[in-house]
């Protein structure tokens, strides 16, 4: 995972990248090949990916990728994509708490 990490957040190290598995699965459905997905697919069931998209950062996800994988996940016609709100605390939490619950189902235990 660390290698698909390093193609698809190629602005910072691959380890960070992994630790914010919301925004890793927005750029991984905007940027990973096939093969990359296909390896992904082996730890993010359909929830995990409806999760994704229910809270994908604003902005990462461009509108052809969208309609793509909400159309995997059995939405037709896509929802609207994540809009930018600024000064907004509701979505941040929305988002930390999403963060948390990924982070505790599939982060590396320590000793791992």
């Amino acid at each position: 995972m660390l290698e698909i990490a390093r193609r698809v957040i190629w602005f910072e190290p691959p380890e960070k990248a992994l630790r914010d598995p919301v925004q890793f699965m927005a750029y991984a459905m905007t940027y990973a090949v096939h093969e990359d997905m296909r390896v992904i697919r082996q730890f993010v069931s359909d929830d995990d990916l409806r999760d994704a998209l229910d809270h994908a950062p604003p902005g990462i996800i461009d509108p052809r990728s969208w309609a793509y994988w909400n159309s995997k996940m059995g939405r037709y016609p896509a929802p609207p994509r994540p809009q930018r709100r600024f000064g907004s605390a509701d979505s941040e939490e929305v988002r930390r708490r999403a963060r948390q619950e990924w982070l505790a189902r599939y982060a590396p235990k320590q000793g791992d």
